[in-house]
Order: structure tokens, then sequence, then C-alpha cells
């Protein structure tokens, strides 16, 4: 079986980066081979650099304060980096679609996975489907993925440490349980 690369995988690898930059090229190349990206080439410091300026991007999408600006910066990212639709087998797994020109860094690589990927995530469940942590003090970037589409959390954890500081105002302020 062969996993799309465009879809929920992409915006989940841009919101691990995202969240815990890669601190040399290496570790950017050995992250992107346990999320299951095929890394054809060594990783040199420019992987790292074009990695960080698609990341800085990326979060300005994730921080858009609307479907329109939202649109905006997700085109401005998908110009920048995504190529015409091509058939490839490059990896002799089977043949698969690559919005992206072959041969290319794995910096400019995933500069193109993620545009395109965070694009199709959008399109397909829904423009309000990445965000914060709605933790105040938890900036952590998350894609939902949920059937719901609602959100609202990085993880469990802070989505129970929210209830509790909920309820516990809540009894402060003396209202029942």
């Amino acid at each position: 079986m062969h996993l799309n690369p465009y879809g929920e995988d992409a915006v989940n690898l841009a919101a691990a980066l995202a969240n815990h930059r890669p601190e040399s090229a290496e570790e950017l190349a050995t992250r992107c081979r346990a999320a299951g990206l095929v890394v054809e080439r060594p990783a040199a410091t420019q992987d790292l650099r074009r990695t960080a300026t698609a990341l800085d991007a990326w979060e300005a999408v994730v921080d858009a304060t609307d479907g329109r600006e939202r649109a905006d910066l997700l085109n401005r990212m998908l110009a920048a980096a995504s190529s015409h639709p091509r058939l490839t087998d490059h990896s002799g797994d089977g043949w698969h679609l690559h919005y992206r020109d072959d041969r290319q860094s794995l910096g400019a690589l995933l500069a193109s996975l993620i545009a395109v990927g965070t694009a199709l995530h959008l399109v397909g469940r829904g423009m309000h489907r990445l965000g914060r942590c709605a933790v105040a003090e938890c900036t952590t970037i998350f894609a939902d993925t949920t059937r719901t589409g609602r959100q609202r959390y990085c993880s469990q954890r802070c989505a129970n440490r929210d209830a509790v500081r909920r309820h516990r105002a809540g009894q402060a302020a003396g209202r029942p349980r």
C-alpha cells in the first residue's frame, strides 16, 4: 500500500518540525525518515535553513486569523515551492503523485510537501483545521485530524489541565459542581 504523502502525514510532520525545530541537518533527515519520507540524498546545512524558512511561513498560515488570510499565505507558499503534478516511481515502491520537481534537496522537498499537504488538508477537512493549543501557556501547533473538527488542545494532557483549571476556578467562585 502506498500512502498519500500529501495528506494528514504532511501536516503532522510540519507540526512536529515546527514544535521542535531540528538542530542539525542529520536530525532533520532522521526525523523525516522516521515519519516515512524517502530521503534520497544526504541532508546539508542549506536544507536545514530552507526548512526553517518554510516552517516560518507555515507558522504564519497556522496563526492566520481567518480563511482568506490563511489561503493567501498558503498560496504564496504553494507558488514558491510546488510544481505541476507528475507521476513518479522514484523509490521503486509504486507509482504515486508528486507536486514537485524530481531530485530536489531535502529542504526544497519539505517546502513543497508542507505547502501542498497543508493545502489538501485544509480544503479537504476545513480551513479551520490548523491551530495552537487553547491552553494559554502552551504554544504547541496541531493539525486537527479529528472526526468532528473541533480540536482545541494539542494533547489530552493539556485538555485535562484546562478542565481542572476551569473546575477549580468554578469552585473558587462558589459555583456548584
